[in-house]
């Protein structure tokens, strides 16, 4: 092998892409040419650099819905989008399909793969704010207006769920759902704030007041409030600052 071969050889065989019989020549090159052995070295030292560098995004939930919805599509749709794919370099292909993967489905297999969370309520509110995210789960009625959405609750919850207006605060009201958690069905009323789904969940509770508790899991942030009675739970990927502004405005307008 000559050392231009090596050269042009050295990034595949870096990242693991050559065969054992073509790996095992550069290998054998490395050891016996110094001038190639250091530009591998020189190779190995930027790719760490660039790797420990990297910013890394948590995707918002918004974002995970889009993507679960696309890779939602009928098959007849998918097949001509499987024809599109083809006309384009394999590699690149096997890339995207790579990032769509990891993007859509990180979440649950976090869910599924880490212990339980303590307490089982937690769990239950984590496990319905992820799979609100699914295709048509996320409202059972769609509107912006509070007078659509807390009248359609009525007989079908034993609690008449606070819907307040918050748009011109940022936190636009786009709609409510029936969820299943703790062994009742709760009214679940839904916002948003810029790409992050807010999901607010409510049910009687036997105490009447107590301070706000806070926790986080998964890349989720919780909020529980106890008042007049009421329990209820804020779940969203929003960040804690604006989760708990969230909060503030939603009991102001009780």
């Amino acid at each position: 092998m000559t050392c231009a071969e090596c050269i042009d050889s050295l990034g595949p065989y870096l990242d693991g892409e050559l065969l054992r019989e073509e790996a095992a020549v550069i290998a054998e090159h490395l050891e016996t040419c110094a001038d190639c052995a250091a530009a591998h070295r020189r190779l190995v030292a930027t790719s760490s650099q660039l790797k420990n560098g990297l910013t890394r995004y948590q995707a918002p939930d918004v974002l995970k819905a889009r993507i679960r919805a696309a890779l939602a599509q009928p098959e007849v749709e998918s097949k001509v989008q499987y024809a599109q794919v083809t006309r384009f370099n394999w590699r690149r292909t096997i890339t995207a399909a790579a990032v769509v993967a990891v993007v859509s489905s990180a979440v649950t297999l976090s869910v599924v793969g880490r212990k339980p969370l303590g307490e089982t309520v937690q769990s239950e509110l984590l496990s319905s704010h992820i799979r609100s995210l699914m295709p048509d789960h996320l409202t059972d009625v769609a509107s912006n207006d509070q007078h659509n959405v807390k009248p359609w609750f009525n007989g079908r919850v034993d609690i008449s769920p606070t819907v307040p207006r918050l748009d011109s605060l940022g936190f636009p009201l786009i709609g409510g759902r029936i969820d299943y958690i703790d062994g009742r069905s709760v009214p679940v009323i839904v916002y948003t704030r810029r790409q992050h789904v807010i999901n607010v969940y409510s049910w009687p509770a036997t105490t009447k007041n107590a301070a706000p508790h806070t926790a986080s899991s998964h890349g989720y942030n919780f909020i529980q409030i106890l008042r007049d009675g009421e329990e209820l739970w804020i779940v969203s990927d929003l960040n804690r600052n604006e989760l708990e502004q969230f909060a503030r405005l939603f009991v102001g307008t009780r």
